[in-house]
C-alpha cells in the first residue's frame, strides 16, 4: 500500500522536532525522524514511502529528490509549499483507494478523501506505528536485515560534495605510490588515550 508522509507536519507531531533548533537543527530533526521511519515502516513497505518536505528549508545543494533507506524524500522545490506537491501526488496516483496519506493538514485530508485515499492526521498515524514498533520489541521480532541497494548517483555526489569535494576524495584514497597515506587526524591525535 502506497504511503504518502506530510515530512513537517509529522515532525511536528512526532515531537522529533526539538525546540531552539539552531544551524543544523532542523536538518538533523529531518534525518532522525526519516531513520525512524526506515526503522519502523515494514521492510517490503519503504520503497512504496514517500516523504515530502517544503523546499525553503531544504539542504543548499540537496537534490529535489532523494532516497534514503529505500524511503523516497522530495522537497518542493517547484512548488508554493509541500501542500501543493503532496495534492498533485495525490492527484496523479494510478491507484489512489490503496494510498494512505499522513497529514493533520485538512487541506491534504480532504484531497485524499476526494480521491478515495486513505487520509491518517499525522498524530494518530505515529501513536500507531510507535506502538507496533513496542510490541516487535516484546515481542522479540527484529526486522530483517535489507539486502544492500545500490545508490543513486546524485546521492552519492551530495555526500562527496559535503565532504569536501571530488579533489579530496581523490587525495584521501588514491595517494601516489610511495607516499604517505593521508590521514586527516592531527599529529599525536589519540596519544592521551594509550
Amino acid at each position: 500500500m502506497p504511503l504518502l508522509i506530510d515530512g513537517y507536519n509529522l515532525l511536528h507531531a512526532s515531537g522529533i522536532m526539538g525546540r531552539g533548533v539552531g544551524p543544523g537543527g532542523l536538518e538533523r530533526s529531518r534525518l532522525a525522524m526519516l531513520n525512524f521511519l526506515a526503522a519502523s515502516i515494514a521492510p517490503v513497505e519503504l520503497p512504496r514511502t514517500t516523504v515530502v518536505f517544503d523546499a525553503h528549508d531544504a539542504p543548499r545543494g540537496l537534490p529535489r529528490v532523494v532516497r534514503h533507506r529505500d524511503i523516497t524524500v522530495r522537497f518542493a522545490a517547484k512548488y508554493e509549499s509541500a501542500d501543493e506537491l503532496i495534492e498533485e501526488l495525490i492527484r496523479t496516483e494510478s491507484a489512489p483507494r490503496r494510498l494512505v496519506v499522513v497529514s493533520g493538514d485538512r487541506r491534504i485530508q480532504r484531497a485524499a478523501r476526494r480521491r478515495r485515499a486513505k487520509a491518517v492526521a499525522s498524530d494518530a498515524w505515529y501513536a500507531e506505528l510507535v506502538q507496533a514498533r513496542r510490541q516487535r520489541a516484546q515481542a522479540g521480532v527484529e526486522t530483517p536485515d535489507r539486502p544492500p541497494v545500490p545508490l543513486l548517483e546524485e546521492d552519492v555526489n551530495y555526500w562527496i560534495d559535503q565532504f569536501g569535494g571530488d579533489s579530496l576524495l581523490k587525495e584521501c584514497g588514491r595517494a601516489e605510490e610511495g607516499d604517505e597515506p593521508f590521514n586527516p587526524f592531527p599529529p599525536d591525535y589519540g596519544k592521551d588515550l594509550e
